[in-house]
């Protein structure tokens, strides 16, 4: 009997066109600090026919696309571009856009995206500190930032969620952001990034993203899984998805490729085969939640 390729609904990817859109991390000459290296390859354009090229032979039911760090001082520009994107091409089914919280004109950004019926949350990624050490409290930009959180509190108005996109270490502010705010989900993106896969890291991941599980508006994304030198695969990342799926419980985790930025460290089939493979012994029903059913719900979509 045929494998049953599962519909999935791509929870987290991204678009852009070079030619017309300026995206400073991709169009600027000098490289960002990136966590996988070098990623020249993504200085290209990449359109919904690319995406379809990397997602054949996979069920794609509906996709959300996250901001791309567009030109900030345009936000509503890359909403519009999607919008016509979208139109042509029927994906992306839902947008996270982009809206930084501790700009004076944030009021206004939240308004202009809550105008495109597509929009269901934000992101805004705060100031993090580079490693476990160097966090500090009420740092300008960061979660706990009266002015930051002023922002935060505007996406409730609008039926918004957020989008966090931070490394482990920050996660102990998230949580306490989520106690603040529990009429707005909390999504945390890329698996909470544990790039550190040494015994003491993960023990300090898990324990992190344990504190934010505990708050019920949260949610997570397994994706973003990349550790730097080394290829993507199921036996790599298999106790991490685990763990995250434990610790959040099925109901609260949507697996999504990250692409065009996770095809620097896999082909999008080797990564949703992975996914598949590291859940092969939980029932249908459970899997499908993780690969469709949740994001049809947190993002709101009629796949």
């Amino acid at each position: 009997m045929a494998k049953q390729i599962p519909r999935i609904v791509d929870a987290h990817h991204h678009f852009w066109d070079l030619k017309r859109n300026y995206l400073p991390w991709l169009c600027d000459p000098e490289p960002i600090p990136f966590r996988y290296g070098d990623y020249s390859i993504l200085r290209r354009d990449y359109l919904p026919e690319d995406y379809f090229r990397d997602a054949r032979g996979w069920k794609v039911a509906g996709t959300v696309y996250v901001e791309a760090e567009w030109d900030p001082r345009d936000p509503i520009g890359e909403t519009n571009w999607v919008q016509q994107v979208a139109d042509q091409h029927g994906v992306p089914s839902a947008v996270v856009a982009q809206a930084w919280l501790d700009r004076e004109d944030v009021a206004e950004v939240l308004a202009g995206q809550a105008a495109f019926p597509f929009v269901r949350g934000i992101r805004h990624k705060p100031r993090a500190a580079a490693s476990p050490g160097e966090v500090r409290l009420g740092a300008s930009g960061s979660m706990s930032d009266p002015v930051w959180r002023a922002g935060y509190a505007l996406l409730e108005g609008h039926g918004f969620s957020f989008d966090l996109q931070t490394p482990y270490w920050h996660l102990p502010e998230a949580a306490e952001l989520a106690r603040a705010f529990p009429a707005t989900l909390l999504i945390l993106n890329h698996t909470g990034l544990p790039a550190d896969r040494s015994e003491a890291g993960l023990t300090a991941w898990r324990t992190a993203i344990e504190e934010l599980a505990a708050e019920p508006n949260t949610a997570i994304k397994i994706s973003g899984l990349g550790v730097l030198g080394r290829s993507w695969s199921a036996e790599l990342n298999r106790a991490v998805v685990l763990d995250t799926i434990e610790i959040f419980g099925v109901e609260r985790c949507m697996f999504a490729s990250n692409f065009p930025v996770d095809g620097l460290i896999a082909d999008f089939g080797t990564i949703y085969r992975g996914f598949e493979e590291i859940v092969s012994a939980f029932p249908i029903s459970r899997r499908a939640q993780m690969f469709l059913e949740n994001a049809m719900r947190i993002y709101r979509l009629e796949c």
